[in-house]
């Protein structure tokens, strides 16, 4: 997701139980500092994202965690109250890209900008065969050819592996003729000789 999406999520937005994340809002800072919510900039960018089984428990805990938090706190939680927020307020957007860069800094990975996760993201799905048309959807892309054109760095080995499994499909199909022709040839010899 966009920074400015996830900074719009409501608790109502995530299907915990579907592990699906609703994308239908983002966050901006206007100049002056004000903040506004409004859709996003797409109509593909308001879509739903299935969540990997690590993501929803690591939600359920943060969700658990904040429950806890607001308890102590005396105060309950809402649908509408933002997933990601400090004492019930909106989180400034650069206030969690420096989060991010410290966060890196203290792992000692190299430092990539919160932005490259969403890349790092798509580019592990296309190297793992996953059908471009998902990625487009999963990034709120307008176009799969926008996909394709962020993405074509990932494209040599894609055409590697495509040409490899091409090899291997007609080898599997040529090798299953060629059985069928040794079978056939065998119940021919069969029938000759009786």
């Amino acid at each position: 997701m966009r920074r400015s999406e996830l900074l719009a999520l409501r608790r109502v937005d995530i299907d915990l139980l579907y592990s699906q994340v609703y994308v239908s809002r983002s966050l901006h800072v206007l100049t002056g500092g004000k903040l506004l919510i409004r859709q996003p900039k797409t109509t593909s960018s308001r879509r739903t994202i299935a969540l990997s089984p690590s993501a929803t428990l690591l939600l359920k805990e943060y969700r658990g965690k904040k429950g806890a938090e607001a308890i102590l706190l005396g105060k309950s939680l809402s649908d509408d109250d933002l997933i990601f927020n400090e004492l019930g307020r909106h989180l400034l957007p650069n206030t969690v890209s420096h989060a991010w860069n410290k966060l890196v800094k203290r792992t000692g990975l190299r430092i990539i900008r919160l932005h490259d996760a969403r890349h790092s993201h798509a580019s592990l799905m296309l190297k793992q065969g996953i059908h471009p048309k998902i990625v487009q959807e999963r990034l709120g892309h307008s176009s799969i050819q926008i996909t394709l054109d962020t993405y074509s760095h990932v494209a040599p080995g894609l055409q590697e592996a495509a040409a490899k499994k091409f090899d291997e499909a007609i080898r599997i199909k040529h090798n299953e003729k060629e059985s069928v022709s040794k079978r056939l040839a065998k119940r021919i010899d069969d029938v000759d000789i009786n």
